[in-house]
């Protein structure tokens, strides 16, 4: 009996160790609730391995910096630490990363807003109190975890969702990432207020701090879906328009090739007629760049180019090269929401590769480019080809990758620069040029 007295004692009475010593483990089912809360609304895949490596190191930051880093100091650098560990190990972008620190500190502080209050009114407690004695501590936090399992469970029943778009442009990220920082200014004052007053302020006050803070976060969250939608809906109206573009001129082709076929027909019969195979075979060649320019039109579709952003860049590309009077060769097999790379960093390098091959060509007879996509499973490698006709056989391959070099008038020469400190900053690509004499190629490996 002496020993169940004392353990009730210990219980109830105010100690700041024993409460930290208790409560402890519960670091690991929060850390688990937050991961299972902002994989939920932001919908990020992930293995279990994924999420246990965050609950460990997750728990394992949370508790060294609430006991060897002063507050409030301990909470920006758990903050800081989060950051690194959930873009780690997820492999998301910083914005989302931001927004999955985010979500979980304003649910978290808006539940145990609301939860808090009730307990200090049950048991005539303190804030004080509550904290550091064990059994009221482990009892407000069984009930905040119950709550916030609710929550997520009620939030997944509904599908609810924060819809997010990867490419935002630079403006509406900066938009987007001033609100959340103020917002969440704002959450930490008002909390700050809440806590300190908790016991003296009346029920009702508490209650509508929490329904204030609960419409702001409702609202902004409301506001930025809405904004993400409506980038979405932008960049598939320009997806649209240039696919629209493209089947203008697909249909345009094919009804050329239409109204000449009856033309074709008789002329290859005139050829066979006369058993002239050498003239069969010429005009077969220049039929044969009809069909191929019509399947290179065919092939800029956004159903296979699978990244907004690409296939923009390509549609460009090729409207570019069409005005040069270039012609471009396109074979694509290739899955770009598996691309082993920052999206960014790729279609810089594309674009200045794919740019530099049509002012090259064009200022040949051949004017050809080919630009070929493949994806080799069984060596782990992605490979991009960029071949082009070019009319300069002397070119150094090694000096046009220096800054400023530059062999076009009024061009700074800082493309094939800027590739190469690409290049530089991703250890898993290497990019090899290897001109002959009919085509230079730019051969772009991804490892993986």
């Amino acid at each position: 009996m002496e020993i169940l007295n004392s353990i009730g004692i210990a219980l109830t009475t105010e100690n700041e160790l024993l409460t930290n010593i208790i409560t402890a483990p519960t670091v690991f089912i929060e850390a688990f609730l937050i991961c299972y809360l902002f994989t939920s609304i932001l919908k990020i895949k992930y293995t279990k391995k994924q999420r246990n490596i965050y609950v460990v190191l997750f728990s394992f930051i949370s508790l060294i910096t609430e006991n060897l880093i002063d507050s409030p100091f301990n909470v920006f650098v758990n903050y800081i630490v989060l950051f690194i560990v959930i873009k780690s190990v997820f492999k998301i972008s910083s914005l989302k990363t931001i927004l999955s620190i985010i979500i979980p500190s304003v649910t978290f502080a808006l539940a145990g807003t609301l939860v808090l209050k009730p307990i200090l009114v049950l048991f005539n407690l303190s804030v004080e109190e509550v904290t550091f004695i064990p059994i009221y501590r482990l009892c407000y936090l069984t009930i905040l975890y119950i709550v916030i399992f609710i929550l997520i469970e009620l939030l997944n029943f509904k599908n609810f969702t924060l819809t997010f778009n990867e490419e935002f442009d630079f403006d509406n990220k900066k938009v987007i990432l001033i609100n959340i920082i103020f917002g969440f200014f704002t959450l930490c004052v008002q909390l700050i207020i809440t806590v300190f007053y908790t016991d003296i302020l009346p029920p009702y006050i508490i209650f509508l701090s929490f329904i204030s803070l609960l419409a702001y976060f409702s609202i902004s969250f409301y506001s930025l879906t809405k904004t993400m939608k409506l980038q979405v809906t932008t960049k598939t109206l320009e997806i649209t328009e240039n696919y629209n573009n493209t089947l203008s001129i697909l249909y345009d082709n094919v009804k050329a090739f239409k109204h000449d076929f009856d033309n074709m027909i008789f002329i290859i019969g005139g050829f066979i007629d006369t058993n002239d195979i050498e003239g069969l075979k010429k005009y077969y060649k220049s039929l044969e760049k009809d069909c191929q320019r019509v399947n290179n039109i065919a092939l800029l579709n956004p159903n296979l180019i699978n990244n907004s952003g690409i296939y923009n860049l390509l549609t460009a590309k090729y409207q570019k090269a069409t005005l040069a009077q270039v012609e471009i060769q396109l074979d694509f097999f290739f899955d770009l929401d598996k691309l082993h790379m920052p999206i960014y960093d790729f279609s810089r390098i594309l674009g200045i590769l794919i740019d530099n091959a049509i002012e090259a060509a064009s200022s040949t007879d051949e004017k050809l480019v080919k630009i070929s996509f493949r994806d080799s499973n069984l060596s782990h490698v992605q490979i991009i080809e960029i071949e082009n006709s070019y009319s300069n056989k002397n070119i150094d391959k090694n000096k046009i990758f220096e800054k400023g070099f530059t062999e076009k008038e009024n061009h700074s020469g800082i493309g094939l620069w800027e590739v190469k400190q690409i290049i530089k900053r991703n250890n898993n690509i290497t990019l090899t040029t290897e001109p002959n004499e009919i085509y230079f190629k730019q051969h772009l490996e991804i490892n993986y």
